[in-house]
């Protein structure tokens, strides 16, 4: 997977999320260069820096832009280009607001992205901000944190940490000792630490690079599940191998709102293993980690909503349930916040679906970043539940009547995990099936 499809920035210019700044430590000049490569796309990207950079960087770049005069600066019309105050001491100067606002304009104008460094660290693994720092501009639509893992199991000091007095008083960590990821998550989720000055409406983005070996790779996916609650989503990975994993939060959406007119009888309270069948769908969505666990009622509402008492799941009411199963979705797509990274959608006739499962479409997911996922079972037959790319929520909007979400496969590449548990493909349609599916406990 590439840092593009990770960071999820568009592979070609588009007028979305184009402007991103990169704070923190750990490889941040690297990922900025990286990225812009990958989206480049025979078109043109700028990278400008709010801080300094070091001469030995300007290579990276196709082009070479000092600007202090924006009316006198010529943009190529391709290429990664470099724009950066005058070379002083074998550093670039930070561009002067005059440019920054002129480059924040013509980018936002030509669809071009804008890649900012807007920290420095020298070359250091870790670093905290010092009281004038970051220099985030107000315009950034997506901040990028960067830590290095590599500072792992090293002692805090000067030459492992830029700042390493002011990271010891934000992490709790006293000097000279060993710098755990305990340490380094408390830095990131702290508000005068990676957090500061980062601009409210910006989407917030934690990258733990370096991670070099499996162990370091387990270390940083334990560490994600913390940073979710104050990022947008968190990356873990190395630039040197251009390995990466994505972690977001992943919806469960439990459709449980149908009339099941052929089975004679709400399905969802049906008994199964001492539970209603929603309740027992609920709790699998929650012990696989789902966040949020949103359960979309519409017939016996009531009744619904008493049996899922007690657990941390959000209730949606679909007023227009008898319209078709597309309402549903549209209700439930509707209930989430912009941080949710995909949706699985849960049948509520399905209690025998295990945890294991989803939790695998998650994590397939988060190494490939795949539009539409689906089990495979026996080879050729696609199975419940599917995960659908937080990319594929439009077009899920539109659909209408009885239609789920197959109604989009002619739209977005389908991909699969073949999965060998043939109770994926079993579901309750009529009385006979229940009595089945009864015999399976």
């Amino acid at each position: 997977m590439t840092l593009a499809r990770a960071l999820r920035f568009p592979p070609k210019p588009v007028q979305k999320n184009l402007i991103a700044s990169f704070v923190g430590a750990g490889g941040k000049t690297t990922a900025i260069f990286q990225l812009a490569r990958e989206i480049a796309n025979r078109n043109l990207v700028i990278v400008t820096a709010t801080t300094h950079l070091g001469v030995w960087q300007i290579p990276l770049a196709d082009h070479h832009i000092i600007a202090n005069d924006s009316r006198n600066v010529q943009l190529p019309t391709k290429g990664v280009i470099l724009v950066t105050g005058e070379i002083e001491n074998e550093r670039t100067k930070p561009v002067n607001d005059a440019t920054l606002n002129w480059l924040y304009a013509e980018t936002k104008s030509r669809s071009i992205p804008l890649l900012i460094e807007a920290d420095g660290s020298r070359q250091k693994p870790l670093k905290a901000p010092a009281a004038h720092e970051p220099p985030i501009p107000k315009f950034t639509d997506a901040v990028i944190v960067v830590a290095g893992l590599g500072a792992l199991g090293k002692p805090l000091t000067d030459e492992v940490v830029q700042r390493a007095e002011i990271f010891s008083g934000l992490s709790g960590l006293k000097m000279n000792q060993t710098i755990t990821p305990e340490a380094i998550t408390r830095m990131l989720t702290h508000s005068q630490g990676a957090l500061k000055n980062i601009p409210a409406h910006a989407r917030r983005v934690a990258f733990l690079n370096q991670a070099d070996t499996p162990e370091l790779q387990s270390t940083g996916g334990g560490m994600a599940r913390e940073l979710l609650s104050h990022f947008d989503s968190v990356i873990v990975g190395r630039l040197n191998g251009s390995e990466f994993q994505t972690f977001e939060q992943t919806a469960g959406i439990i459709l449980a709102a149908g009339e099941a007119t052929r089975f004679g009888a709400p399905k969802q309270l049906l008994d199964w293993k001492g539970k209603p069948f929603v309740r027992q769908v609920a709790e699998t969505a929650l012990k696989a980690g789902l966040e949020p666990v949103v359960v979309v009622t519409g017939f016996c509402a009531a009744d619904t909503e008493s049996a899922l008492s007690g657990l941390p799941v959000k209730i949606v009411h679909n007023s227009e349930y008898q319209q078709g199963q597309s309402t549903s979705i549209r209700a439930g797509l509707q209930s989430l916040s912009g941080k949710a990274g995909a949706a699985i959608f849960l049948l509520a006739d399905q209690p025998q679906i295990p945890a294991d499962v989803i939790g695998a479409l998650v994590e397939s997911h988060g190494q490939k970043m795949q539009a539409i996922l689906a089990p495979l079972v026996l080879d050729d037959r696609r199975a419940n539940p599917v995960l659908f790319d937080r990319e594929t929520f439009a077009d899920l909007m539109q659909l209408t009547g009885d239609m789920g979400g197959r109604g989009i496969f002619d739209k977005h590449r389908v991909e699969y995990l073949p999965w060998h548990d043939e109770v994926l493909l079993f579901d309750v349609d009529k009385p006979e099936d229940y009595q089945r599916l009864k015999e399976m406990e």
